[in-house]
């Protein structure tokens, strides 16, 4: 099963506060027991929202909208892609992982949509 393991933003995220090298160097660990196990399959993070857009659709129209976008706890701030045998596993990982945040901070996981689920 694939999941899409969401770091979510947080107020530093989205301030543009980068990691420290402690937990950059904490998190290439992870990475790599991750890689070794066969699971990551991506993985990066994101600039803050203030350096992206969103594009609106209705009907034929489109609007392009500059961030930065409100709302910070419903951003993604990073991600990774895994392969794993069940849910129960992709959370024994999370449980795992350093905390992506300086404060408190949430990953969510949600697993993609299969060619087998449209049959």
């Amino acid at each position: 099963m694939r999941v899409m393991v969401l770091v979510k933003a947080t107020e530093d995220s989205e301030a543009g506060t980068l990691p420290s090298t402690e937990l950059l160097e904490a998190m290439g660990r992870f990475n790599e027991e991750l890689t070794k196990a066969g699971i990551m399959q991506a993985g990066e993070g994101l600039k803050p929202s203030s350096q992206g857009k969103r594009v609106a659709f209705d009907g034929a129209g489109r609007t392009v909208i500059d961030g930065p976008f409100a709302a910070t706890r419903e951003l993604v701030a990073g991600f990774w892609l895994w392969e794993v045998k069940d849910m129960a596993e992709a959370v024994e990982w999370v449980k795992r992982c350093p905390n992506p945040m300086p404060g408190p901070s949430e990953i969510e996981i949600r697993p993609l949509y299969e060619m087998a689920d449209f049959q």
